[in-house]
C-alpha cells in the first residue's frame, strides 16, 4: 500500500469514492444527478488540491485508490507567550469496501498520526460516524465533550 498525497490524477477516483460513500450511508441520495455532483466535487478538488490548507491523503494498491482521509488545516488567532499551531479538521474518512478490515485504514491513520506531529498541528478533530468509533479508538484518539453549534433558519 503506498500512502501519499493525492494528485490531479486521483481526481476522478476520488469523485467516485465521495459518491459510493454518500450512498452507502444514505440510500436516498442515490438519485441525485451524478453529473451535477461530479462538476461541483472536481472544482472543490481542484481548489482543494492547490491550496495550502486542505491535505488530500490516498492509500494506492496497484494504481487504485482503496483509501482516502482529507485533512483541513484551522489556523488559530495567535495567542502571546506561546507559539500558535493550526489545528486538523478531519473528514470524508473512507475505504472501498473491497480493502476493508485489511488494515488499509489503520496504516492511513497512522500515517497522518505521524505527520500531525512531525508538523506540530495541535491535535486532529473527527466527527465519527456510531460505526467508526472503535476504528479511532485503536488509533489513539478519544472522546470529548461535544462542541456547540448555530443551525440558521
Amino acid at each position: 500500500m503506498n500512502i501519499r498525497l493525492a494528485e490531479a490524477k486521483d481526481i476522478s477516483q476520488l469523485i467516485s469514492m465521495r459518491w459510493d460513500f454518500t450512498i452507502e450511508n444514505d440510500e436516498s441520495k442515490r438519485n441525485a444527478s451524478f453529473d451535477d455532483f461530479e462538476k461541483e466535487c472536481r472544482s472543490f478538488l481542484e481548489k482543494a488540491m492547490a491550496s495550502d490548507h486542505w491535505f488530500i491523503w490516498v492509500g494506492e494498491e496497484n494504481g487504485k485508490v482503496a483509501s482516502h482521509i482529507y485533512i483541513e488545516l484551522m489556523h488559530k488567532v495567535p495567542r502571546p507567550g506561546r507559539k500558535t499551531y493550526p489545528f486538523a479538521y478531519m473528514t470524508n474518512v473512507y475505504t472501498d469496501p473491497e480493502f476493508r478490515n485489511k488494515g488499509v485504514g489503520s496504516k492511513m491513520l497512522q500515517t497522518i498520526n505521524k505527520w500531525i506531529k512531525e508538523n506540530k498541528y495541535e491535535f486532529v478533530v473527527v466527527w465519527p460516524s456510531d460505526k467508526s468509533i472503535n476504528y479511532y479508538k485503536k488509533n489513539g484518539y478519544v472522546h470529548c465533550t461535544e462542541p456547540m453549534e448555530y443551525l440558521p433558519s
